[in-house]
C-alpha cells in the first residue's frame, strides 16, 4: 500500500497529522486497530494524520493515553487551536515537551507549569475582567496550560527546578480556598522526586539576579535555550554568551534562595495562616 508523504509545513494541522501517524506507527497500530481505541472510524483518522480533516480534544486526548505520548498531541492541540497565546510562547513550549531539566524563576504568580485548574482559571479570568482577552480564549488558555503540564508525567518526567519570588506565595489570587489549594499543591509537587522548588525570600533584596520572569531548558543534546517575555512577546535565546550569563545568575538564585526543606516550610506557614484566616 502506497503511504501518501505529509509536508508537516502545509497546513496549521499538518504537524499534528505527521505526529499522530508516527506515533501510532511507533507503537505498532493500524489506523483501524487505533480508531477503534478512539472512538472513530479508520477513514476519519487517516483524514486527521492527511491533515484533511482537523482532529477534536477528544481524539488528541484519547490517542495520546492509548499511544503513550506523554500529552503532546493535546498539548499540539491546543497550541493549534490556540491564537490568545504570547507571540513566541508556542516555539517554547515545543521545546520544553522535549527538555531533559526546566529551570523556572516566576515573580508576583505562581509559574502556569505548577499552577492548579483554579488557581489558573483565576488568573486568566482576570486578564479578561481587564479586557486582555475574551471569556472564550481566557478558557482556551487554562486548557492550553493544563495540557502543558502533562510533560511532568511523561517517562522519563524531566527534571523540574522552580525558583519561586516569595510574592509569588504571598500575593492572593482567587481568593484563599484557591491560595490554599495551589500552596498544597506546590507542597506535593516537592515530594516527587524530579521536582525541587525553592523561595527566593524578599530579604535577598538587591541580591536577586532577574526582575522579570525566565526559563531555561536543558535539552537531550545539553544545548541550553533561554527563555523570557517583555510585555508584547516572548523570546527564546540561543546565544551561547548571553544564555551562560543567564545560566550563571540562576545557580546563583538558586545558591541565594532557601533550601528546599525550608521553602516548603515557608509555603506551609502561608497555607495554614490562609486556613486559619478563612475559619
Amino acid at each position: 500500500m502506497n503511504k501518501k508523504t505529509i509536508d508537516p509545513t502545509s497546513s496549521p494541522w499538518a504537524a499534528f497529522g505527521v505526529q499522530l501517524r508516527r506515533s501510532r506507527e511507533a507503537a505498532g497500530l493500524t489506523q483501524l486497530q487505533l480508531s477503534k481505541k478512539v472512538d472513530c472510524t479508520a477513514s476519519h483518522l487517516s483524514y486527521v494524520e492527511l491533515a484533511q480533516r482537523p482532529p477534536s480534544l477528544k481524539l488528541a486526548e484519547l490517542a495520546d493515553q492509548e499511544l503513550k505520548t506523554g500529552g503532546t498531541l493535546t498539548l499540539m492541540y491546543w497550541q493549534l487551536k490556540h491564537t490568545a497565546l504570547h507571540e513566541g510562547f508556542p516555539e517554547y513550549v515545543n521545546y520544553e515537551s522535549r527538555a531533559e531539566q526546566i529551570r523556572v524563576f516566576e515573580i508576583n504568580v505562581i509559574p502556569g507549569i505548577l499552577q492548579t485548574r483554579a488557581y489558573a482559571t483565576a488568573v486568566e479570568v482576570g486578564y479578561a475582567r481587564q479586557g486582555n482577552a475574551t471569556q472564550e480564549k481566557a478558557e482556551e488558555r487554562v486548557e492550553f496550560r493544563l495540557a502543558r503540564q502533562q510533560v511532568l508525567d511523561r517517562d522519563p518526567p524531566p527534571v523540574l527546578h522552580a525558583v519561586l519570588d516569595e510574592s509569588c506565595l504571598k500575593r492572593l489570587i482567587g481568593g484563599r480556598d484557591v491560595m490554599v489549594e495551589q500552596l498544597l499543591h506546590l507542597e506535593r509537587l516537592a515530594d516527587r522526586s524530579n521536582i525541587v522548588i525553592q523561595v527566593a525570600p524578599h530579604e535577598l533584596g538587591e541580591r536577586l539576579p532577574f526582575t522579570r520572569m525566565i526559563h531555561l531548558l536543558t535539552m537531550p543534546s545539553r544545548k541550553v535555550l533561554a527563555y523570557g517575555e517583555t510585555e508584547q512577546r516572548g523570546y527564546i535565546d540561543r546565544d551561547l554568551q548571553s544564555v551562560a550569563a543567564v545560566t550563571k545568575g540562576y545557580d546563583r538564585l538558586g545558591v541565594e534562595s532557601m533550601n528546599q526543606a525550608d521553602s516548603l516550610a515557608m509555603i506551609r506557614m502561608v497555607r495554614r495562616d490562609l486556613e486559619w484566616t478563612s475559619n
